[in-house]
């Protein structure tokens, strides 16, 4: 879809939502995400000017409705969690040529090697881990949302990693280690996915929105608190385990006092590794596409030369945990 086209098609999306007619200028395609598009976009019209974004499906992507997205939004918005406000959200490609959503533009930094260094200070970097581990309570305590899938991560990667067929013996690895020490289940809850510096709107002050839902799920809270400790989150700041903010004391306790529920330190080291693995697995995934060549992107190439970086760290994630011993 050629830009003006899609400045017209938002112009009547916008129309219908906000019940009056609105011109669309400024739009321009904003850089990252590999699998949804982003868009800046300025409407003026009922109700006085609004700064948009447009998140859109990509070609050849089929992810997650963008309607579930947005009602994972609202739970959260509802449970406290600071999200930026929703304006429509259609999973029929008529409109726009794909399934989008359409919401509010939060001001502030997004880029994660400048909000690491905005907040390189060790107490800025605790605080801004703190509300994390606050926003994550929040989410969680937001309960289930209709239409989440709810699947066994073991189980999903395990068949993700087959069908693209290609050995990875760390990955295998992991994958035994995971089986054999599964932390006891808790209460499923609503999970952001993909909860990280990168997908979260910062200012000085800290965290003003959470972004990207489309890896929301049911499942272990868990799953939000060892993803957030991934290494590959942390941008070169490996001995600051939280996301590259702090070491994890203020993140973990955060969260603890927040959501009234103790944090398991081993579980949140099998976590982690799951998220290890998931991430080593994912960069697999992103590469297929562009080998496959169902979308050429150098990025998507560049994604995958990182599976090897999952491998040696899923290695870590096993040696911290004793095993083999």
């Amino acid at each position: 879809m050629a830009e003006a086209e899609l400045a017209a098609g938002l112009a009547r999306v916008v129309a219908t939502a906000v019940g009056g007619p609105v011109v669309v200028t400024g739009l321009h395609r904003l850089s990252g995400g590999a699998s949804r598009e982003t868009w800046s976009f300025d409407a003026d019209g009922t109700g006085g000017p609004r700064r948009l974004i447009l998140r859109r499906d990509a070609p050849g992507i089929t992810s997650s409705p963008m309607t579930l997205e947005a009602r994972c939004m609202a739970a959260a918005a509802a449970a406290g969690v600071p999200v930026p406000r929703m304006v429509a959200a259609s999973d029929d490609p008529a409109a726009l040529g794909a399934a989008f959503l359409v919401m509010e533009r939060v001001d502030g930094e997004t880029i994660p090697r400048r909000v690491l260094r905005d907040h390189g200070d060790p107490a800025a970097g605790a605080r801004l881990a703190a509300q994390c581990g606050i926003a994550l309570a929040g989410i969680h305590r937001a309960g289930a949302v209709d239409g989440l899938p709810a699947e066994d991560p073991v189980a999903r990667w395990r068949a993700t990693l087959d069908d693209l067929g290609s050995p990875h013996q760390a990955f295998e690895l992991a994958f035994r280690w995971l089986e054999d020490h599964r932390p006891p289940p808790r209460p499923a809850t609503l999970v952001h996915g993909d909860f990280r510096v990168g997908n979260l709107v910062v200012g000085p002050e800290g965290l003003r929105a959470v972004l990207d839902w489309e890896l929301a799920t049911l499942g272990d809270p868990l799953t939000d608190l060892g993803w957030f400790c991934v290494r590959a989150w942390r941008y070169g700041r490996d001995h600051l385990r939280a996301g590259g903010l702090s070491e994890g004391d203020a993140f973990v306790c955060a969260y603890e006092a927040a959501s009234g529920a103790p944090v398991d330190r081993a579980a949140l080291l099998w976590w982690e590794t799951m998220g290890t693995l998931t991430w080593g697995i994912l960069c697999g995934v992103q590469a297929a596409r562009h080998t496959s060549g169902a979308v050429r992107s150098v990025e998507l190439a560049a994604i995958g030369r990182r599976v090897c970086e999952n491998e040696w760290d899923v290695l870590g994630c096993l040696e911290r945990a004793g095993w083999p011993g």
